[in-house]
């Protein structure tokens, strides 16, 4: 039995969350027979107690689910502290917003090394819906940073009037999407209704809708017609999330790094079955309503809304690259000089380096991009290829 095979026995026995399976079930009940993706991807992940990260299940790291870039190595903050550092410097101080810490890798990492460079932050914002998360993260500060993690604290919200860095890793695919698939002269929306005793999809005409009028809009800014049965997604949440950024942010940098493209790649017409995945101990597959609650489910980025949406909140869009560049940039090769190349700490600082920055891993996959206002100052992440001119 493959590991495809082993996930579908899987389903059939739990079929997820039960409690959670109940609670989805209720709202297709209430809603008429059916939900969109969005509501039932909002659920699965952040339903409260229950969703799969509210959860507090393990889904960090090796004994996870997935590997983000900061849980990968740490050689990843210890780049992002010379960008953030720079910008702090820049602006003459001011604070660390990171939105979803994730397990609280990035943030420890990042405040060593700023500590080390003398550059540390006058506080450090950590935005976790999830009580779960949130209790992890003090943990894993508190063990690592000692009196110093007394500088972070928790909030719901973005603050008021923000001066310094926001920081977002791998937090905008998991923002609820949208699915539709393009059908003779009609947009059908994907969604999830309840048959045959699990999650099915059914879809609907949405022609006229304010989802269609909005799917409609992007593909109206394409050089190209998608074809007949192309399935794909949107995610009006990331419009609202940065409009929410640009009611904060008052002076400086926002870095949001993230799988995703460009529009015109994101919607290309080879790109026919969307971006949609799903992650559940370390297999990737493209299935969404098995394991609720159990996995993680993502849908890539359209960089070009996120531009358009900086863009119509005041921000200004400073910079987008990919990964490896920001981090090549930033100083990554570093860490191997004056380390025995016969060495053994060589051979696994090599390894880390090429899982940050091979485009097979996560190098050319991922994107950052820079969001500002009222900084003029330099950005060391990006002075290799600006790639502005794909979005």
């Amino acid at each position: 039995m493959n590991s495809d095979e082993k996930m579908s026995a899987h389903a059939e026995v739990t079929g997820g969350n039960p409690r959670l399976v109940a609670l989805i079930r209720a709202a297709i009940d209430q809603a008429g027979g059916a939900i969109s993706f969005a509501d039932y991807m909002d659920l699965a992940l952040f339903a409260p107690e229950l969703g799969y990260y509210y959860a507090g299940a393990g889904q960090f790291g090796s004994g996870g689910d997935f590997i983000t870039a900061p849980e990968s190595s740490p050689l990843f903050a210890r780049c992002v502290a010379v960008q953030v550092g720079q910008v702090l410097s820049q602006l003459g101080g001011g604070d660390i917003c990171e939105v979803g810490a994730g397990s609280g890798a990035l943030a420890a990492d990042l405040l060593e090394s700023l500590a080390e460079a003398g550059c540390l932050p006058r506080g450090y914002f950590v935005i976790e819906r999830s009580p779960a998360l949130r209790e992890r993260q003090r943990t894993h500060l508190a063990s690592r940073l000692g009196d110093a993690a007394g500088r972070v604290s928790w909030l719901d919200r973005f603050p008021r009037d923000f001066c310094g860095v926001v920081l977002a890793n791998e937090v905008l695919d998991a923002m609820p999407a949208y699915r539709f698939r393009v059908h003779a002269a009609q947009l059908r929306e994907c969604r999830v209704a309840w048959q045959d005793g699990g999650f099915r999809w059914v879809e609907a005409d949405c022609s006229g809708s304010t989802l269609g009028k909005y799917v409609e809009t992007i593909l109206r800014t394409l050089d190209h017609r998608l074809p007949e049965g192309y399935i794909s997604e949107c995610a009006p949440a990331r419009q609202r999330f940065i409009t929410s950024l640009g009611a904060c942010l008052n002076s400086g940098v926002a870095l949001l790094f993230d799988y995703g493209y460009g529009r015109a790649e994101y919607y290309h017409p080879q790109r026919s079955s969307g971006t949609l995945r799903c992650f559940h101990r370390h297999q990737a597959h493209d299935d969404p309503l098995i394991l609720t609650g159990l996995q993680d489910i993502s849908v890539h980025v359209d960089f070009t809304a996120v531009a358009e949406a900086a863009l119509g909140a005041g921000l200004d869009l400073a910079a987008y690259t990919t990964q490896a560049e920001f981090l090549l940039a930033t100083g990554l090769l570093e860490a191997c000089r004056g380390v025995d190349p016969a060495s053994r700490r060589h051979a696994e600082l090599t390894a880390q380096i090429k899982r940050l920055t091979l485009p097979g891993q996560m190098g050319e996959a991922v994107k950052v991009v820079a969001l500002a206002r009222n900084y003029d100052g330099s950005l060391a992440g990006f002075s290799g290829r600006d790639l502005r001119g794909r979005l």
